[in-house]
């Protein structure tokens, strides 16, 4: 049983709600009544406006003003003492942040108050006294059992109540989009940009400080009272920042499966941010990789601007559709090139009509017209001519999935009639119709006309392919269970442990790996290689014998190597093992810095000069000598990102992984079917396929490596970091070269 419990979603007509620990409650949704604290006649300022917009919504129960200083607000007797006012579902408070703690203790205890929404700034987003005066309403709030949205937020916006102070206020349907957004003035923003499209909402929620009620806690409560046939199917988020990852991936997992769709801002996760660190991995995963795992694994469709937002929203209102061919109907011919070109930058397809049923269509259009697709009806096409083509694109043209119509004017005629086709057209068709109206400004009646019939626009042909590509490049929710098949955690937890406790000895299958001396070494290494990481923890990097155990323990192949600081030790093996070899330096961290590598050494000359040569070297405690293998170098590392987890990163391997970082990233634990989309997101993976005669690697045992290094991961909390680089790769097989593992307990 989950320990998250919420009241059931609202809707147009009033349902029974049932109390919960989760302070989302009927009061907040549906109140009676409400009172505006520091309400007032002039609308140019949040306590006016937020009055003028509650009146303008159609407000059904008694609204309340609380002023001391006016006698009547835009027609509302006003109560000039907090002590007249009669009990009251909902307060909002427009008012000093230092007054609030005491209007809201005293309205929940003597005013039976049980929801709160502060407009108020000056919290704990400015000072600290800011955020004391936040703890005491907070611990108000708990102790009444009190619903809090804010302080420092814009209200919220529902079919119930129009509680906030700005505008624009959008067309609001059971069907429209909720939108959730941890900043005010980002939700104004993307409200103007939804409103020119002719996106419906039905909720705003912004959460401002989000002490009671964040994002996570939004989402949860439309999920575990979600209604298919009431509540909206669309999600649109903007997060600043990500509390409870556990709740969100949870809930946004869950939403998705009930048939919604979510497309999100994650604001605030530059690598400028991400912390150094002493591995490649470390400096390529910030918590924007993080981010970008959690999305992945929750299906959540990231965007990157609040055009890109608007247009995914409304992208989500349109029919549902799995094919990636578009049919392009149009009369300009430079903006069907344009979307042309980033649809097949984005992995779609605009495929060639031909045959006789294109040149049937030809027929019907003015001579001059292109049904190549493109199809281009002219300048001069008739709304009849818009109608014929899109007629062939949905019953004759069987490879099409989705039909695309620019229709705009250069301001010499009225579209009226075109868009009343378009209009009709949308509503027959089966096929998904995505209009693109450009001429916002000199056809703007006709374009507002349209929208009006409950229609959204795709001003920009180029936006709209590149919010279809990111929604189209995003997997569906992943499978949540753990994949053990064959991991040996048992041995894994035994090795973990074993870790600081002074018995570090490898187990007797890893012990044909290493010199006895170089056991002891391992051992002693656990104090040595130590560092602070709080009063009560320190971290170390493994030493090689126990990597190549604990990738062994996970069923990850390793090429055969030996580790020493003895010469004659290492020569023997190389004897045995065959040359060519490879030899590297054990102690420092990044080996190529220091001239730590040798390759395809080839006689045992030559081995024992670079032994020499290595042992001299700062910090080398020992070399360890590898069979030489040829392939292509792969990446796979991880990080341990706090609330999040592990994050997992796979791509090209060698210098290749700082150079062009090119790397996917999954959240552990990762099923197949995530580590074969983390594989085919790589922009090098043409590469991997196999590309001008040279064959590709092994996809399946590629992944199957990312699945067993995420499932080590999931027994193994303590691995902070790790990177293995490179594993070679050819068409067969797929074999760890080299690996670093760090460990904090």
């Amino acid at each position: 049983m989950r320990k998250y419990v919420s009241f059931i979603y609202f809707c147009s007509t009033k349902r029974q709600l049932i109390p919960s620990r989760l302070m989302i409650n009927q009061q907040l949704l549906q109140p009676e009544s409400i009172v505006v604290v520091g309400g007032s006649n002039n609308i140019h300022k949040p306590g006016g406006a937020v009055v003028r917009n509650i009146l303008g919504g159609n407000y059904s129960g008694t609204l309340r003003i609380l002023n001391p200083k006016e006698d009547e607000v835009q027609g509302i007797r006003v109560f000039h003492d907090v002590s007249e006012l009669p009990p009251t579902d909902l307060a909002i408070l427009v008012v000093a942040a230092r007054l609030c703690p005491d209007y809201v203790e005293y309205l929940a205890r003597e005013k039976r108050v049980r929801a709160f929404i502060i407009i108020s700034a000056g919290f704990s987003e400015e000072t600290a006294e800011g955020a004391a005066l936040e703890q005491r309403i907070l611990n108000c709030c708990h102790e009444f059992g009190c619903a809090l949205i804010g302080p420092n937020c814009i209200g919220l916006l529902t079919r119930w109540h129009h509680s906030v102070f700005t505008k624009p206020i959008p067309r609001l349907t059971p069907k429209g989009v909720d939108f959730i957004s941890g900043s005010g003035a980002t939700a104004v923003y993307v409200l103007e940009s939804a409103v020119t499209k002719g996106l419906p909402f039905n909720s705003v929620w912004s959460v401002g400080n989000g002490r009671q009620i964040g994002i996570e806690d939004v989402l949860e409560f439309m999920d575990e009272h979600f209604d298919a046939e009431r509540d909206s199917l669309v999600k649109l988020l903007y997060i600043e920042n990500i509390s409870d990852p556990d709740k969100m991936l949870y809930h946004a997992t869950s939403l998705i499966r009930k048939g919604c769709r979510i497309a999100a801002i994650k604001a605030g996760s530059s690598e400028s941010g991400s912390r150094a660190a002493s591995s490649h991995t470390g400096a390529i995963a910030s918590s924007d990789s993080a981010v970008e795992a959690l999305f992945r694994k929750a299906g959540i469709v990231r965007c990157f601007s609040r055009e890109e937002l608007t247009t995914l929203g409304c992208i989500f209102t349109l029919p549902r559709f799995t094919g990636r061919n578009f049919a392009i109907v149009t009369h300009a011919g430079g903006p069907g090139v344009m979307l042309t070109d980033a649809l097949s930058k984005g992995g779609m397809n605009v495929p060639a009509l031909s045959g006789p049923k294109a040149d049937e269509l030809k027929s019907l259009l003015l001579p001059g017209s292109s049904v190549a697709n493109p199809i281009d009806i002219l300048a001069t096409g008739t709304p009849q001519h818009l109608a014929t083509a899109i007629d062939y694109c949905e019953n004759q043209f069987d490879d099409i999935d989705a039909i695309m119509v620019i229709f705009g004017t250069p301001g010499l005629v009225q579209l009226y009639e075109a868009y009343d086709v378009l209009h009709h057209k949308i509503l027959e068709c089966h096929k998904p119709i995505f209009p693109i109206l450009p001429s916002v400004t000199t056809a703007g009646p006709e374009v507002h006309e349209f929208l009006k019939k409950g229609h959204v626009n795709f001003s920009d042909e180029v936006v709209l392919a590149t919010a279809l590509t990111q929604m189209m490049r995003t997997p569906a929710p992943a499978d949540q269970n753990v994949v053990i098949n064959g991991v040996d955690v048992p041995k894994i937890r035994r090795i973990i442990d074993a870790i600081g406790s002074g018995d570090t000895t490898p187990t007797p299958e890893a012990q044909t790996g290493s010199s006895s001396v170089l056991k002891q070494q391992a051992a002693d290494s656990v104090g040595e290689q130590a560092t602070a990481c709080g009063s009560d923890c320190h971290s170390q990097f493994l030493p090689p014998s126990l990597v190549h155990e604990l990738l062994q323990s996970a069923g990850i192949p390793t090429v055969p190597e030996f580790v020493s600081h003895d010469k004659q030790e290492l020569l023997a093996f190389a004897d045995s093992c065959g040359y060519p070899v490879v030899a590297k330096v054990v102690g420092p961290v990044h080996k190529s810095d220091i001239g730590g590598v040798a390759l395809n050494i080839r006689s045992r000359e030559v081995l024992a000069a670079e032994f020499d040569r290595m042992m001299a070297l700062d910090g080398v405690t020992a070399v360890m000598v590898q069979k030489m293998l040829k392939g292509t170098e792969l990446f796979i590392g991880a990080k341990y990102e706090q609330r999040f987890g592990h994050v997992v990163l796979c791509g090209l391997g060698g210098i290749f992984v700082e150079v062009l970082r090119d790397v996917s990233s999954g959240l552990a634990p990762l099923s197949y079917e995530e580590a074969e989309n983390m594989i085919h997101s790589l922009r090098a993976y043409k590469i991997l396929k196999g590309t001008r005669g040279k064959q590709g690697i092994n996809e399946r045992k590629f992944a199957e490596i990312i699945v067993r290094l995420s499932t080590l991961l999931r027994f193994a909390t303590e691995i902070k970091e790790m990177d293995i680089n490179p594993l070679l790769a050819d068409a067969d097989d797929i074999v760890a070269v080299d690996a670093r593992i760090l460990v904090e307990k």
